[in-house]
């Protein structure tokens, strides 16, 4: 045996003597605590809409967890004791990536937050593997208040950490964390939901789906795939739709306005007809919840535009005293907004709510 060979074996035992002593914690644990729709793969958790989460919590110094990305564009914030430590890329292979070391012993939190909306893939989530003395423990008690959100770009963070003018469609510059969704759910100490889609529209969308015919599904890429509304009822909903229809239906040449309305340009009419039966539809699911109707910080709520008249009545047409209307600022500036300005959307629909819905 020559000194090389040797030399291999040593460092394949070794190699596996550190694989054997590291635990599985599978994803169905009771251990585990999920946000978000998540879709149960017999041997794995998919994780795909933005904003979902997994969190374990432990005693001890380490956590890793066993993943495998679809795609090659998802990112996930890793948040250790509520601050986010680092931005995890999954790879395409079944990986275990280190998310916390050299902790100092004691109660310890690890979460993973996915920041990139479903069109960046899906993530199959198989568990968090721990190792030497590190002792589980159970999963904190949820929190009371929760909020749903349904919203296109601005809702994902579409390009919102993009430095070179908010318009990039790569994963690695989007981030749900930083949202005035997810922002707005922290303050509040209320558990997250997130259906949202970069490019989606009530009416018409930039591709062939519209909010209505996905809002009710767990898995956002397969229509039978339907979500039990009885999993999660909201305190409050937050709609956030109609950037994208504002500009479809002014492009007669576009082939989803082709597809959705033929030759003829929709009416006002038509407009608040589709944005009330949405609204109505989401009353339909949640009898209870304050439901806010907000719009903005784009151009929709540019000075002079009609689409905030378009949802004002709407509202008025559903004569339901607990659906609200709450208009962005227009932020008057290029492309997707920037992490300042998903801040100051926060601000606004934090006032908002502390002024208007007890919860």
């Amino acid at each position: 045996m020559t000194t090389k060979h040797f030399l291999i074996i040593i460092l394949c035992t070794l190699f596996s003597v550190g694989n054997a002593q590291n635990k599985l914690v599978p994803f169905n644990s009771p251990n585990l605590s999920y946000e978000g729709r998540v879709l149960d793969r017999s041997n794995a958790a998919e994780l795909a809409w933005s904003g979902t989460t997994v969190s374990i919590q432990f005693k001890g110094k380490s956590m890793s967890a066993l993943m495998q990305d679809l795609d090659t564009a998802n990112y996930y914030n890793v948040i250790i004791d509520g601050k986010v430590a680092f931005k995890l890329h999954p790879d395409t292979t079944k990986h275990s990536y280190i998310l916390a070391s050299g902790l100092k012993y004691g109660t310890h939190n690890v979460e993973l937050f996915k920041r990139t909306e479903w069109d960046k893939g899906k993530t199959l989530f198989y568990g968090f593997e721990i190792s030497g003395n590190t002792r589980l423990l159970p999963p904190p008690t949820p929190m009371k208040r929760k909020i749903e959100f349904y919203g296109n770009s601005i809702t994902c963070g579409y390009a919102d950490e993009d430095s070179h003018g908010n318009s990039s469609p790569f994963g690695y510059c989007e981030d749900n964390y930083v949202t005035y969704a997810a922002i707005t759910a922290r303050h509040f100490h209320a558990q997250y939901s997130c259906i949202s889609k970069s490019g989606i529209g009530i009416m018409v969308s930039w591709f062939p789906l519209i909010m209505p015919e996905i809002y009710d599904r767990l898995d956002p890429t397969d229509s039978t795939s339907k979500w039990n509304f009885a999993n999660y009822r909201p305190d409050v909903v937050v709609i956030n739709l109609f950037q994208n229809d504002s500009w479809i239906v002014n492009l007669p040449d576009n082939a989803q306005f082709k597809y959705r309305f033929g030759t003829k340009k929709p009416d006002a009419s038509f407009i608040i007809t589709a944005y009330k039966n949405f609204v109505a539809s989401i009353r339909n699911k949640y009898p209870h919840a304050s439901i806010i109707c907000v719009l903005g910080n784009m151009d929709a709520t540019r000075a002079g535009s009609p689409w905030p008249g378009y949802v004002e009545k709407a509202v008025q047409q559903l004569n339901d005293s607990k659906i609200y209307t709450h208009f962005f600022p227009y932020k008057n500036t290029g492309g997707h907004p920037d992490v300042a300005e998903q801040k100051a959307m926060a601000t606004s629909l934090i006032a908002f709510i502390e002024k208007h819905i007890q919860w």
